[in-house]
């Protein structure tokens, strides 16, 4: 992708963590502007001129690579103004994830998303909590940095502070979700989301993690949630393929073959 191959080029010498932090701001500005959305968005407006209004507004106001970034991106032809934000939002998350692949913490960075993703799942209050419109956004902020703060990276901390306060309506898990599958891209990976009802020891971590390499001819990381529920067996999700062979599943097909 044009977007993703200019966010490489961006990264060469700056700080990444605040191109990072530039570009959150700048997609905050788009899609928090109407007028100024569709004029981005708008397919009959030259790219160039696209580009243009982005210097106007946002240069000397971001470093270079930011606006040279936005231009790249404001230039292309989008179907949907959200499109627009969601890109900005997707570069400005993996400038992040790429500060912490220097930094050698990516793979922290990946398992503390999933992890946070997981109690949130896990935790009803909680999930209505920092979904909810109703709670204002220092609320959310301060539950954020007290389940997170000196316990995860600080990738991580603002990744998760992104994701709550600038939802966009979007389902925090949805928005979690979307993070933890460009960490995996940035890494060049895919992720296997295994679930068991007994932890798997590291030799069965290791022969699954190889043989699921060799099936899609990729590196592949596993994120075992456990579930007693499925009794026993395994249940594995990568992207939208799933097998599952678990207990649990074998005996929902025995009850609808009886059921008919």
């Amino acid at each position: 992708m044009a977007a993703e191959k200019a966010l490489d080029s961006a990264l060469e010498g700056v700080d990444r963590a605040a191109l990072a932090e530039e570009l959150f701001a700048i997609a905050g500005a788009i899609d928090g502007d109407i007028a100024l959305r569709r004029a981005f968005a708008d397919p009959s407006r030259e790219g160039d001129a696209k580009r243009a209004l982005a210097d106007r507004l946002f240069g000397g106001k971001v470093s270079e690579a930011a606006v040279t970034l936005t231009g790249e991106v404001v230039a292309q032809r989008w179907a949907e103004e959200g499109d627009l934000s969601d890109t900005l939002e997707a570069l400005a998350v993996s400038a992040l994830l790429a500060s912490a692949e220097k930094a050698g913490a990516i793979d922290d960075v990946e398992d503390q998303l999933f992890r946070f993703e997981r109690i949130v799942a896990g935790d009803t209050r909680l999930r209505d909590t920092l979904g909810s419109r109703n709670t204002d956004a220092e609320g959310k902020a301060g539950i954020v940095r007290a389940l997170l703060e000196g316990k995860a990276a600080p990738e991580t901390l603002r990744l998760v502070e992104q994701a709550v306060l600038k939802s966009r309506g979007r389902r925090l898990d949805r928005v979690l979700e979307g993070y933890l599958k460009l960490a995996a891209q940035r890494r060049d990976e895919l992720t296997a989301l295994v679930t068991v009802a007994i932890p798997l020891d590291p030799q069965q971590e290791s022969r699954l993690t190889s043989a699921l390499a060799s099936i899609y001819d990729k590196r592949v990381s596993l994120q075992t949630v456990l579930d007693p529920t499925v009794v026993g067996g395994i249940r594995i999700q990568i992207g939208d393929e799933v097998v599952d062979g678990t207990v649990l599943r074998r005996l929902d097909r025995v009850r609808r073959d009886l059921a008919g």
